[in-house]
């Protein structure tokens, strides 16, 4: 447990500040990967994966060990810490000294958590407890999401079902041996959940919302995004302290399945992003007085949907399926899964960002593809395939990692097997892949490294999926940092 009274000292995990984060922390030298094998018979599993990402080692751009499940059927998806930079100051008199150590990956077809001990030998973990599936649902609780610690040394996973696959948002607590506490709202639940994040300075935790997972673990069906009870398009903010749900945030039809949601990484700004994914638009919220009641939520950015023939639907979105934010916070870069591109934006002005970076690494609508583009409000031409070292990129660009620096930006490609299966045959057919894009930090703009491949076709037991991805020592969206004060 961190202690946050009296003489405070940087003796806990993680970094004292994001910019010093910024400034001083090491460059990566592995990834942890959580990896999907599609093949659902294989008794194996899902895995971490351990790529290496140093280019002086000889074996760059290779997965060098894989900790599997052991169980089929469970949807690694995304990963946290038991602890993070949230812990990092404690009392000088702290003997209990919260530590790095393990890796939390919620399942979201099982509604399992695996726990993965990264301590002993940061390039080969191990697996160190499995949380039945059971143990959520006996809480009302099912598809947990987001894991963060917490400043008190518990770990906290988002859920966004009850224990029947209906719409429901809400949290469950995990002691440091990852022994059930329970869940966390007091009171009201929101009606669906997905991601969040928490500013104590501010006494705030805003989540956002995507479904129900008995309707999105099937694949994507239009025909669901008519309930507003079953797709969500709200943000729902929580007194931190209190544990209760105090607002409810609509954002309209511009803002169905609000995912990936990130506040400025300085604990002192009460503002952030959040992604809204169908329609691929980008809202702020913020506080304009400190003292005032309720946060202001406007559109900042807005992605043209494109007209199309040849796909499910006369209209193609872009599908925004992950946003991150420099430690700097600087630059927001977000990823559209469907049109196949990755955005960097200048944020310096956080109400008018400015577009300074766009690359293309796939998506549905490639000049090889079978959609036809009949208008299209950006773009001349349909965009060609990416090949990297003779490599096609299949599927499109998905989860993002950023460096500490913000000079390397990575890009997975796979968003969920279900929708992987719908969308991308050909990528679960030849298997997922992360690629890097080196960042200009100073002006803004993206170049593709063409030297960088890491390639999921030749897996042990086949192609295989990569989803999220975390560095040993913490990274842009898995940390919290508390003011100091």
């Amino acid at each position: 447990m961190a202690c946050k009274e009296g003489n405070k000292c940087g003796k806990g995990p993680g970094y004292p500040s994001p910019m010093w984060a910024f400034k001083n922390g090491p460059r990566e030298k592995i990834l942890y990967v959580a990896t999907v094998q599609p093949n659902l018979e294989d008794e194996s599993g899902d895995y971490l994966s351990v790529v290496d990402v140093d280019p002086q080692s000889e074996t760059f751009c290779q997965v060098i060990h894989r900790a599997y499940s052991g169980n089929k059927g469970q949807e690694f998806h995304h990963i946290g810490w038991n602890t993070c930079s949230s812990c990092h100051f404690v009392d000088a008199a702290c003997t209990d000294i919260p530590s790095r150590d393990k890796l939390v990956l919620p399942c979201l077809i099982s509604d399992a958590v695996y726990v993965f001990d990264v301590g002993h030998d940061p390039k080969r973990p191990t697996l160190h407890k499995i949380i039945d599936g059971e143990v959520l649902r006996n809480n009302d609780v099912s598809a947990p999401h987001t894991a963060h610690c917490l400043p008190s040394g518990n770990v906290m996973i988002s859920t966004m079902g009850d224990k029947d696959a209906n719409a429901k948002g809400d949290f469950i607590l995990f002691d440091k041996n990852f022994d059930c506490v329970g869940t966390w709202t007091v009171g009201e639940k929101a009606l669906c959940g997905y991601d969040y994040w928490y500013q104590p300075y501010f006494n705030v935790l805003i989540a956002s919302e995507w479904g129900a997972p008995r309707l999105f673990r099937r694949g994507f069906d239009a025909d669901d995004l008519k309930s507003e009870r079953d797709y969500g398009r709200r943000l729902n903010v929580y007194a931190w302290n209190e544990r209760k749900l105090i607002d409810t945030i609509d954002l309209g039809d511009e803002g169905i399945a609000p995912l990936e949601i990130r506040f400025m990484h300085d604990p002192k700004r009460c503002e952030g992003f959040v992604g809204a994914s169908l329609c691929s638009k980008v809202f702020r919220f913020y506080k304009k007085n400190p003292t005032d009641e309720k946060f202001t939520v406007e559109k900042v950015i807005d992605v043209p949907v494109k007209k199309v023939e040849g796909w499910i639907m006369p209209e193609m979105n872009g599908l925004m399926t992950d946003i991150l934010l420099s430690l700097d916070d600087r630059f927001i870069y977000f990823s559209n899964w469907f049109h196949g591109d990755v955005r960097q934006y200048d944020i310096s002005d956080p109400a008018n960002p400015k577009l300074t970076g766009q690359i293309f690494l796939g998506g549905m609508l490639l000049n090889d593809s079978k959609v036809k583009v009949l208008e299209d409000k950006e773009l001349k031409e349909q965009p060609s395939p990416t090949f990297i070292k003779g490599r096609r990129l299949y599927g499109g660009p998905q989860m993002l990692q950023l460096s500490l620096d913000g000079k390397r930006l990575y890009v997975s490609s796979s968003l969920f097997s279900p929708w992987d299966k719908q969308f991308y045959p050909d990528m679960v057919k030849n298997g997922g892949t992360i690629v890097q894009i080196d960042i200009d930090t100073v002006n803004g703009g993206m170049k593709l490294n063409e030297e960088f491949l890491v390639d999921f076709a030749n897996e042990p037991n086949g192609p295989a999926l990569p989803h999220e991805m975390r560095y040993p020592g913490g990274d842009c969206t898995s940390d919290i940092w508390l003011a100091e004060d």
